[in-house]
């Protein structure tokens, strides 16, 4: 049997014609097809199981964890994603977390909840402690919703632009946070660097979440809360909150009816000087939401869980049972679909 080299690269177009031009047999054709077509069923799989991988840490799923001792779409997720083959009979549900995590540290699987994961491990209880600092996830600002924001002595936010993100709506984001937070940060994927690099103002910091798992800063945010707006800040916190801020000044707390207390507030809130509007609500914020309680218990939790059950806003007895709930072998968990 005669046999042809085919040339590199290859496409449909070129495998018809040199078949053709040649008499190949129709197997050479086929051959190039099924392989396109294995390619493209391979990419679809890897891609169904990133997505099944990062769902194991959304907050419904933890909060049904912590709330039921149960969760019909984590066993439905151990299947899906195809972590299942890499467990064994006597596995807990706490191992099927680290494999879960361990995938998604891996820059091909890469989704928001490893970057959270990582600022929440090397800058909140890295860098600081539950006892030093807050955390909050999903703020809102304006029309937009931060990522991460962290209280410590400042107020620094971060927006996370993982591998498989755009950065369509990056500078209207950026734009919002900086009337809010003294400090702005975004944390991007390698692929992100020289396009965030060309298109953010110089007083944002820029982060890198290497492929090694390690947050690397290419330029240090400064620190400026004078540049914040305090009706953005106002707009940002509850009522409560606001009236917090203004006793702790000395304001007077108008006295209106309920119906006119926003714009009431908000019109002497106004008055504040950003920079201490901003102290304020850093210091008020570490009080209303403060994660001090939850050490003992977070501690506890695998490091894998510990950013999405401090997001999750779990109380201590949820907690306690999301921990004891890890203990449950995997043969238990699998029938929770059932």
């Amino acid at each position: 049997m005669r046999l042809y080299a085919i040339p590199e690269p290859v496409n449909k177009w070129a495998v018809n014609y040199w078949a053709k031009s040649r008499h190949l047999p129709s197997i050479v054709t086929r051959f190039s097809y099924n392989a396109r077509e294995r390619k493209h069923t391979m990419q679809s799989e890897q891609y169904i199981q990133a997505t099944a991988v990062s769902r194991f840490f959304s907050s419904s799923l933890i909060r049904d964890l912590a709330k039921r001792g149960k969760s019909p779409l984590l066993a439905r997720l151990v299947a899906e994603s195809g972590l299942d083959s890499t467990l064994n009979p006597e596995d807990t549900i706490e191992m099927v977390f680290e494999h879960a995590f361990h995938y998604l540290k891996q820059k091909s699987f890469r989704h928001e909840y490893a970057y959270k994961a990582a600022l929440t491990h090397k800058v909140l209880l890295g860098i600081h402690s539950l006892r030093t600092a807050s955390m909050l996830t999903e703020f809102r600002v304006g029309d937009c919703k931060a990522d991460v924001v962290i209280l410590n002595g400042t107020g620094s936010v971060y927006e996370i632009k993982s591998e498989r993100d755009t950065l369509s709506r990056l500078e209207k984001q950026i734009s919002a946070y900086r009337t809010v937070f003294a400090k702005v940060n975004v944390i991007v994927g390698d692929n992100h660097v020289d396009e965030v690099l060309k298109r953010l103002p110089c007083d944002v910091g820029i982060m890198t979440l290497g492929k090694r798992y390690r947050i690397s800063t290419l330029r240090e945010a400064i620190d400026n809360p004078s540049r914040t707006n305090s009706s953005a800040i106002f707009s940002s916190i509850t009522s409560k909150e606001a009236e917090l801020i203004m006793k702790s000044l000395g304001i007077e707390i108008p006295s209106v009816p309920n119906t006119q207390r926003f714009s009431a507030y908000k019109e002497v809130f106004e008055t504040i000087p950003p920079d201490v509007a901003h102290k304020e609500m850093v210091k008020t914020l570490k009080r209303t939401r403060k994660l001090t309680d939850l050490e003992p218990y977070i501690d506890n939790l695998p490091a894998a869980l510990q950013a999405v059950a401090l997001s999750s806003k779990l109380n201590i007895k949820q907690l306690t049972n999301l921990i004891e709930t890890l203990k449950t072998p995997v043969e238990t968990a699998r029938k929770w679909a059932l």
